[in-house]
């Protein structure tokens, strides 16, 4: 993978979908697809793709968890009645560019009375489908929508849809997405010819999220060492902005405006890793 990261060959002005690579696993291909873009939007595009690749072999999809009461199971309000979804979500990133929607829907509950939440799949120009796109101040380029579902008839995926699918998810999306930033970030590095130092903690970095893409998103340790890694990738864009600074361009102006991204979901990045450190004092 450091191979084909390195030799990767930016393509200002491509779109995300052009960029995607074939080779590698879902992390490697993240890695090498954002060190191709000019923006972060785009690696963000790559890096999300590749980890709904990763947990649902999905390559055009956009994962529905979110309504108007949150992502935790008990604020699920979408059913899943006789193999048809009936509801509404919100912040379904890339629904606009998707071939499928992965819905998370209500189905009954458990003995304890707790939801059995499932993953359907649907077409997302299926009949009863309806969208309204919306993008945000920052990475523009990467559009969100409200999706309503009256009826729709879908394929349920196997396996528990909290356990299986929306737990995980958070980990494998934190895994691809900062893989193709850090790609991103080596290749405004590399074509400024910044300082080999930086370059060569960010080939680091790029290795140590591929290796974690190996490992169980469950598990607390994978967590711990997520928390590192992260924590390593904010030293490297402090550094990559302090050399940039001095040489300011177009896509440095770009890069301030979407910025904002890594503050993203910061919370629950935060809950998780005190979680995992429970755990593993227990």
């Amino acid at each position: 993978m450091l191979s084909r990261l390195f030799a990767a060959r930016r393509v200002p002005g491509a779109s995300w979908e052009d960029l995607r690579e074939a080779t590698g696993t879902t992390v490697e291909r993240a890695a090498v697809g954002g060190a191709r873009t000019d923006r972060a939007g785009h690696a963000f595009a790559i890096g999300y793709t590749a980890a709904l690749e990763a947990l649902a072999g999905e390559t055009r999809a956009a994962f529905c968890v979110t309504e108007d009461g949150g992502n935790h199971p008990r604020a699920i309000e979408t059913r899943l009645v006789d193999g048809r979804v009936t509801g509404a979500k919100r912040w379904a990133t890339l629904a606009d560019r998707a071939a499928h929607l992965l819905v998370v829907a209500r189905e009954g509950s458990d003995a304890a009375g707790r939801p059995r939440l499932r993953v359907v799949r649907v077409r997302r120009d299926a009949p009863g489908v309806t969208l309204e796109v919306s993008a945000t101040a920052f990475v523009p380029e990467i559009a969100h929508a409200r999706v309503t579902l009256d009826g729709v008839a879908g394929e349920v995926l196997p396996g528990d849809g909290y356990a299986d699918y929306v737990k995980p998810f958070r980990t494998v999306e934190d895994i691809h997405v900062h893989a193709a930033l850090v790609g991103y970030w080596l290749g405004v590095a590399r074509q400024r010819d910044f300082a080999h130092a930086l370059i060569e903690r960010l080939a680091m970095t790029a290795a140590a999220l591929v290796a974690l893409g190996a490992e169980d998103a469950r598990a607390p340790a994978t967590h711990v060492a997520l928390g590192g890694v992260l924590a390593a990738s904010a030293e490297r864009v402090a550094e990559l902005e302090a050399e940039w600074a001095d040489v300011p361009d177009e896509e440095w102006g770009r890069w301030q405006r979407d910025r904002a991204l890594l503050e993203v979901a910061g919370k629950a990045r935060g809950e998780r890793l005190a979680r995992a450190w429970e755990a593993l004092a227990g």
